[in-house]
């Protein structure tokens, strides 16, 4: 596994690991794909809400800081796969909120998480 993909990886069990022992969620899906792209994290959260969850991380802020990275052709296409996955699931309405983790992993440092609720 490449060193990106592999600190993806990281920075995405992180996030789960944080959603529901921090938030009570419950992870239903975790990089679901379809033909027009992936979704990180799907979760419920306690008030019964689907949390769909982008996951940004990078081992330093060179290029900025992670959830700077999600621009808002991004987040169009986020809610796409959204409804995409709805459509799969057989979900016809619910409460849906967009969330983003950012996830900090520096070499031989500590990782830092940042969650910003209802990003977008």
């Amino acid at each position: 596994m490449a060193a990106k993909d592999e600190l993806g990886r990281r920075g995405e069990d992180t996030a789960a690991a944080y959603l529901e022992r921090e938030h009570g969620m419950v992870v239903l899906s975790r990089n679901w794909r379809c033909k027009d792209g992936e979704l990180d994290i799907i979760a419920t959260d306690p008030e019964r809400r689907l949390i769909v969850c982008e996951v940004k991380t990078r081992s330093g802020t060179g290029y900025g800081e992670p959830a700077e990275s999600i621009t808002p052709r991004k987040m169009r296409r986020i809610r796409g796969l959204a409804r995409v996955w709805m459509a799969a699931h057989h979900l016809a309405w619910t409460e849906v909120r967009f969330d983003v983790v950012a996830v900090l992993m520096p070499p031989g440092g500590p990782a830092t998480l940042t969650h910003y609720p209802a990003a977008f």
